[in-house]
């Protein structure tokens, strides 16, 4: 039995997501594809577009057979740890056999080779490591000039740089890092690259968010998603769940910031080597998210990790969490959705996984209340956590009712 997994965000399923799925399945004759997908918070510490659900929806219109949720605790982290949940949590479904991931190089041997440096850490390379953190330098553009410093072949910035390839990376790391049975297809990104906001019929998710979060008409949108996308879109715009923006979040987290001590800002995951201090005195500051973020920037801390750190600290995530999490892996298989070919994917995986299978709403709840595993309690606490804050989000005030992961049930197509 062989079975596609891959680790997404689809925010939102675009059409470049659907040409690696269609890319992948030509490499092998799959049974099925299983989608790890971050759920309501992603990455680089922002909220989604839409909700998980109508996400998950997408992605089985897309191709996907089965979508479940990367836990916060790994979806909303460095790319690493993103990397770590993602392949750790098909590897524990024991049917998942390949992992499939977009690289803006499609150069797989050069993937590797970056996954062994990393994996190594030679002395040299901490060495130089160290060198450039001391100077100031952010840890990823520490990173990229300490390998460019020892690396035998060359690998250029720019290289070093692509966040798709950097990914695929730690994706490669982790496999071989905790031995998983997991056999990589790279598929080399067609189309406008990550960060591009030029529209066309690939295009990344940023120029997505970016037409929507800057009033353009919907439809101009359209020529960039699958039909099914764009009419889930539509369908969530009309009943007021989307588009969900961060500047939303902005009123959330000054509230939070001003009522912690820096004692306890200083237990918050990353907020270390005096942040604590400074996002303190920058709530208050400021009077919007924006003028946070200007407030705590450093040339040492990029925005993405000030944007996760503000989260980490909404959502009480610390150190010792992040500790215990890594320590355990993913702890359960929560599914968001599945087709007719995914369920049969699901019966497998309950005679081949270890972990709990949650299911329904109800499941969630009974999980939280009687699952001996503390740690899977509070795994799971933190993504209901995550769930309550991020319905408040809603474009609509009608529909920012709490509780929505206790009451919504698995999409089925």
């Amino acid at each position: 039995m062989s079975v596609l997994g891959v680790v997404a965000e689809y925010n939102p399923f675009h059409n470049g997501h659907l040409y690696l799925l269609e890319e992948a399945k030509k490499k092998h004759n799959f049974e099925g594809i299983v989608c790890a997908m971050s759920g309501n918070f992603l990455q680089r510490g922002e909220p989604a577009l839409l909700n998980k659900w109508a996400r998950a929806r997408m992605a089985l219109e897309g191709g996907a057979d089965l979508i479940i949720e990367l836990p916060f605790c790994f979806a909303v982290r460095s790319a690493y740890y993103f990397a770590s949940g993602g392949t750790q949590l098909l590897a524990k479904t024991g049917i998942v056999t390949h992992i499939g991931f977009g690289s803006e190089s499609g150069d797989f041997q050069k993937l590797d080779t970056l996954a062994e440096y990393w994996l190594e850490e030679s002395s040299e390379f901490k060495k130089k490591l160290k060198h450039y953190l001391d100077k100031g330098f952010n840890f990823p553009a520490a990173r990229a000039r300490a390998l460019e410093d020892v690396a035998e072949e060359k690998i250029s910035k720019d290289f070093i740089k692509n966040p798709n390839d950097i990914l695929g990376v730690e994706y490669l790391r982790n496999i071989k890092e905790k031995n998983l049975p997991l056999n990589p297809i790279v598929i080399k990104r067609t189309g406008s690259g990550y960060h591009s906001i030029k529209m066309g019929k690939i295009s990344s998710a940023t120029a997505i968010r970016h037409a929507l979060k800057n009033n353009t008409y919907i439809e101009t949108i359209k020529e960039a998603l699958p039909a099914t996308s764009f009419k889930i879109l539509a369908e969530e715009t009309e009943k007021g769940y989307a588009p969900v923006f961060e500047e939303e979040l902005g009123t959330l987290i000054l509230f939070k910031l001003r009522t912690m001590s820096e004692e306890k800002l200083s237990q918050i995951y990353e907020i270390k080597e005096g942040l604590e201090a400074r996002f303190y005195n920058a709530a208050f500051k400021s009077s919007d998210i924006e003028e946070l973020r200007q407030n705590i920037k450093t040339k040492r801390y990029s925005m993405t990790r000030i944007n996760r750190s503000l989260l980490y600290a909404l959502l009480d995530f610390t150190y010792d969490k992040a500790q215990l999490f890594d320590e355990h892996g993913p702890q359960y298989i929560r599914v968001l959705g599945f087709s007719e070919t995914g369920q049969k994917l699901l019966k497998k995986i309950k005679k081949t996984s270890s972990l709990r299978i949650i299911n329904r709403g109800s499941e969630v709840k009974q999980a939280l209340e009687k699952d001996p595993n503390p740690v899977l309690r509070e795994m799971l606490s933190l993504d209901v956590k995550a769930g309550n804050i991020y319905s408040l989000l809603y474009p609509s005030t009608d529909v920012r009712k709490g509780g929505q992961d206790f009451t919504t049930s698995p999409v089925i197509i």
